[in-house]
């Protein structure tokens, strides 16, 4: 897969569940969500979401049906058992126990587990006493919930034929990167998949990392990639042959701005859906491999000027986010930059972005809407909820 626009075959996501009613207002800024979502309703828009897909011929596999497809094999649910018990938080003698009871349940209940976590109440009863079970509240997390699985673009990003286990920054998020490890190491579909970038690496997250044309990847560089995590995957990509250049984007550190998808997404071969305040301000360093396993970096330079030099094309146009400042910064902060591209010129975005919307439909964008009011609780909108696994090569310009 060497494009953002390519026509899609596959994609990974993940249908909200339980780990979404874990969510109080005491944790959920802890868990990254700005608000409490309602779950069932989650549910519903996401199945809208994917029947979208699905009526467009696009393959839907859901998270949590790898999961237990992938934890049936018995290395995989002994790695799945020692992701979910961190013994630092239980102590060695709840922790094992713990363990024990993981190690003798079934896939789909381990699936939940690492899922949807676990409190202290729902710890299977042992004997004798425990200062850290008493000293927690019930209700407390033995096992975190992972309510961000639902945005699986962050978690791996495929490049080329290899995919990249991201290297989660928000501890709220760093489990993820275990459970989308296994899945690729152990699920049938995926198991022979090299891999591009190791989740122990440098951190870097799939919302940061765009394929604007074969051979050429931009990253984004701010809140959760480090340069030390676009430098390595840069490194990576070169070393694999996947990409000729990459563009390392740096991006203010906000939560409005927390992926360079999220100012920014690809709508054509040639064209971008991008958040005005960041046209003319976003810059690029460039790098390129030396041949002899290094890197060469040149830059700042404005990032479409850079884009388009590197995609080889005279310019790459640009659909703004608003006609004014006030409806540009509200529909970037509803996702309206966070559009999923199903084909050259055909995207999924929020129906609630109208004003983007219509100027990407003025543009001779086709856009197709689903609703998004409690989806995008958590800050992310279709490109943030969905992991490309295939696309065809996008067709070529002339």
């Amino acid at each position: 897969m060497d494009s953002e626009v390519g026509p899609l075959r596959a994609v990974l996501l993940h249908r909200p569940g339980n780990e979404l009613k874990r969510l109080t207002p005491r944790n959920n800024d802890k868990l990254l969500f700005d608000s409490i979502p309602w779950v069932s309703r989650a549910q519903q828009e996401h199945d809208a979401f994917a029947d979208v897909l699905r009526g467009r011929g696009v393959e839907v596999l859901l998270l949590a049906d790898v999961l237990r497809t992938a934890l049936e094999d018995q290395r995989a649910h002994a790695a799945g058992v020692h992701a979910a018990v961190d013994d630092r938080r239980l102590g060695n003698d709840l922790a094992d126990s713990l363990r024990s009871h993981l190690t003798s349940v079934d896939a789909p209940t381990l699936a939940e587990v690492l899922m949807a976590g676990m409190t202290f109440e729902e710890l299977p009863s042992a004997e004798g006493a425990s200062l850290v079970r008493m000293m927690h509240h019930p209700r407390d997390f033995a096992v975190d919930p992972l309510p961000n699985l639902l945005f699986t673009r962050d978690s791996s990003v495929w490049i080329g034929d290899r995919v990249a286990i991201s290297s989660l920054t928000m501890p709220a998020r760093r489990r993820e990167t275990a459970v989308l490890d296994l899945i690729y190491a152990y699920h049938p579909r995926f198991r022979h998949a090299a891999r591009a970038y190791g989740a122990h690496s440098a951190p870097i997250e799939g919302g940061d990392v765009m394929l604007l044309a074969p051979g050429v990847v931009a990253i984004g560089v701010g809140e959760r990639t480090t340069p030390a995590g676009a430098e390595s995957l840069a490194r990576s990509v070169f070393s694999d042959g996947l990409a000729h250049t990459v563009l390392a984007v740096p991006i203010e550190q906000s939560r409005a701005t927390m992926h360079l998808d999220t100012v920014c997404t690809m709508v054509d071969v040639d064209a971008v859906v991008m958040y005005p305040l960041a046209r003319d301000s976003l810059t690029a360093f460039t790098l390129k491999p030396t041949g002899d396993g290094g890197v060469k970096v040149a830059g700042p330079t404005p990032f479409l000027e850079a884009a388009a030099e590197a995609m080889e094309i005279d310019r790459l146009r640009v659909i703004d986010t608003g006609l004014d400042p006030v409806t540009a910064e509200r529909e970037q902060w509803d996702d309206g930059n966070n559009t999923l591209a199903l084909t050259p010129g055909v995207v999924v975005g929020y129906e609630r972005n109208a004003e983007t919307n219509e100027r990407l439909t003025e543009a001779g964008i086709e856009v197709l809407p689903i609703t998004g009011s409690e989806l995008g609780s958590g800050r992310g909108g279709p490109r943030c909820m969905s992991c490309p696994v295939r696309r065809d090569p996008p067709p070529k310009r002339h």
